[in-house]
């Protein structure tokens, strides 16, 4: 299975940080993901949370903040600042995938910009179809995921019916059903999220699982 940096190996590095890919990387994750909205100066960031309050002492949404003012910020107390997209991508190796996830719509235009000089592996994933629409539109041939933790939100036709090369469910979906079967057969391939026990890891793999999303470099070990 690969290995997918959540956020840079949350729990290993300040998330969503130039330092927490660089962390991923020398750590030997295959895919580092990353979360991506846009900030009231027009760059698209990496950022999870709608607001800045968890991860820095400053406070208010992401989109009210120039990129001036996200750069003065520290993540975590670590001295990292909240960065650009274009900086993480300078910060990956081509030998390392990324995973972009969409928080909201509008941003697909410049993602797949970005994406197009970037030479190593790439995929866009959101919870939001219409945020997936939007990539498909803007560049027909980045791959994309689709993201859920709901059964009723029928995760591989969905995905099917997005054009999505992935799937990406909470793991439980997996466990609890035949999911992973079915996106192969569907011709896509499903990453899950996101795993904190290397058992849960192994049964996955049983399971078929191709990636597993962790917060932890080793889970695999």
């Amino acid at each position: 299975m690969r290995l997918i940096a959540h956020r840079g190996f949350a729990e290993e590095a300040p998330e969503n940080t130039v330092s927490a890919v660089e962390h991923a990387v020398a750590a030997g994750a295959d895919v580092v993901e990353v979360d991506v909205r846009r900030c009231a100066s027009g760059e698209v960031v990496v950022h999870h949370d709608e607001t800045i309050d968890r991860v820095t002492d400053g406070s208010g949404r992401v989109a009210e903040h120039s990129f001036a003012d996200l750069q003065a910020l520290s993540v975590l107390g670590s001295g990292q600042s909240i960065p650009s997209l274009a900086q993480v991508l300078d910060a990956l190796p081509a030998t390392v995938g990324v995973n972009v996830e969409l928080k909201e719509t509008g941003l697909a235009a410049d993602v797949a910009a970005l994406l197009a000089d970037h030479e190593g592996e790439a995929m866009v994933s959101s919870f939001q179809e219409a945020a997936l629409r939007e990539m498909r539109e803007a560049d027909p041939t980045v791959p994309t995921a689709y993201l859920t933790d709901r059964f009723r939100d029928c995760p591989v036709s969905t995905a099917s019916d997005l054009g999505c090369s992935f799937v990406h469910p909470h793991y439980r979906l997996c466990l609890l059903s035949r999911l992973v079967e079915r996106a192969h057969d569907a011709g896509m391939e499903v990453n899950v999220w996101t795993i904190r026990h290397g058992a849960i890891a192994r049964l996955l793999a049983v399971r078929g699982v191709d990636g597993v999303t962790s917060d932890r470099s080793g889970i695999l070990d």
